[in-house]
């Protein structure tokens, strides 16, 4: 799992991003459960995310940041990346961002492919 903190800071909302493998539903439910044991990342609000699995196809999760996932998985499939999650994970800083918050997924989801190359 590679972790990426503090990638966003925006009106008082905090990002960050991780990926790892996955090639199956349960390793992904795996690593959500992994990473909300962080301390940090278990008082989270959003952790919103992608996968598009060799045997089962593109799966997302928005868990409350509506259309997240989707933004995720459309950078996946873009990119051909096959048996990865990508995790976006917010702490909501008490204002609204608007379409902004978009912007902020797409930033932190490139950071965590570039990662993933890197490694």
């Amino acid at each position: 799992m590679i972790v990426l903190e503090d990638l966003v800071r925006d009106r008082g909302s905090r990002y960050a991003a991780s990926v790892g493998e996955v090639r199956t539903r349960a390793e992904i439910d795996a690593f959500l459960a992994a990473l909300r044991t962080r301390r940090k990342f278990s008082k989270a609000t959003h952790h919103s995310w992608a996968a598009v699995l060799s045997e089962g196809g593109p799966l997302k999760g928005d868990d409350g940041e509506a259309g997240a996932g989707a933004v995720i998985l459309k950078m996946l499939e873009r990119e051909e990346v096959a048996d990865r999650i990508v995790v976006v994970t917010r702490w909501y800083g008490g204002v609204h961002l608007g379409g902004d918050r978009f912007a902020h997924v797409v930033t932190c989801t490139r950071a965590a492919l570039a990662a993933l190359r890197e490694a």
